[in-house]
């Protein structure tokens, strides 16, 4: 019995959210734990100080080893394909939706918001107890297991110990919003220049993966500067013993005592990440949409 439309294209999402992911996570690791290091409020510990990104880098090698620049890649690998494709799927549902209620306004900035917003709360609430325990990983300079690691967090803080940095997570849906809608409007602008071309062809090739890769990149540097000191407040709410309570204390916390500097430290290694790691995984995504939509493998 075939599948329903609705049914198909939801695991459509599904499957390329979660394979985009993947490769993104897995290209990236490296810079994702430089970047955590950076933003942690215990450095001197980690060897890292004040230093920069290259520093911290060598440094990681010269005291941990390689493998450390790989630390808490399998929860994120465990979490990376679930996040992504519950991200993408519950996006394009509820983008489906809204285009239908409003079929005067398609494709509106305020539907691609109100989209971004809902799949940013969805995922942020059912993946956080995985980016907690990467987290924890990546600050850690002992050898620990993901069950070691798991077991510490329910001994000192139970089950809401898995949600620290949650509220850091939901006010960093804001830099969700600003790079979908800036990345929908290069998106449509990519799509109006290939239909007014006399030699439009339906098919994804390799021009469109690159400028797919081009608009995402450039959106996702536009959101990163904005609303990055999020991310600090996340990485510092999640530390383990540490002294920040709430969202907004943690960042009152580092302002004060580490100035607006503060507020950035890590910027440029997660501008760094995050770039390449969304130019890979939304080319990567829009590509396997298009192929699964074509019906070259389903």
């Amino acid at each position: 019995m075939p599948s329903s439309p609705v049914t198909h294209d939801t695991f459509i999402h599904l499957l390329a959210g979660g394979t985009a992911g993947t490769i993104g996570a897995i290209v990236t690791c490296p810079l994702e734990v430089v970047k955590t290091r950076l933003q942690s409020s215990d450095k001197a510990k980690l060897n890292v100080g004040n230093s920069s990104m290259i520093k911290c880098f060598t440094n990681i090698v010269r005291y941990e080893g390689w493998r450390a620049l790989f630390k808490g890649l399998g929860p994120n690998l465990v979490g990376i394909a679930p996040s992504r494709a519950i991200y993408f799927s519950t996006y394009s549902s509820v983008k489906s939706l809204l285009n239908q209620s409003f079929v005067n306004s398609p494709e509106h900035p305020v539907i691609h918001m109100t989209s971004a917003a809902s799949a940013g709360f969805v995922s942020c609430t059912a993946t956080n107890p995985i980016w907690l325990v990467k987290t924890r990983l990546q600050l850690s300079k002992e050898s620990m297991t993901v069950r070691q690691c798991m077991k510490n967090i329910w001994a000192t803080s139970g089950f809401q110990g898995f949600y620290k940095g949650i509220t850091a997570s939901y006010v960093g849906i804001s830099e969700t919003i600003v790079h979908f809608v800036i990345y929908e409007f290069f998106k449509a602008q990519i799509k109006q220049r290939r239909l007014s071309d006399p030699l439009y062809d339906d098919s994804f090739d390799r021009s469109i993966f690159f400028q797919y890769m081009i608009a995402s990149a450039a959106s996702k540097s536009c959101a990163c500067a904005i609303a990055y000191p999020h991310e600090v407040a996340r990485t510092r709410l999640r530390e383990e013993g540490a002294v920040y309570r709430s969202f907004m204390q943690t960042i009152y916390l580092v302002w004060r005592e580490e100035g607006t500097i503060g507020l950035y430290r890590g910027l440029s290694i997660q501008l760094l990440r995050a770039i390449p790691f969304t130019a890979i995984t939304m080319s990567t995504y829009e590509l396997v949409v298009s192929i699964l939509s074509q019906g070259k493998i389903l």
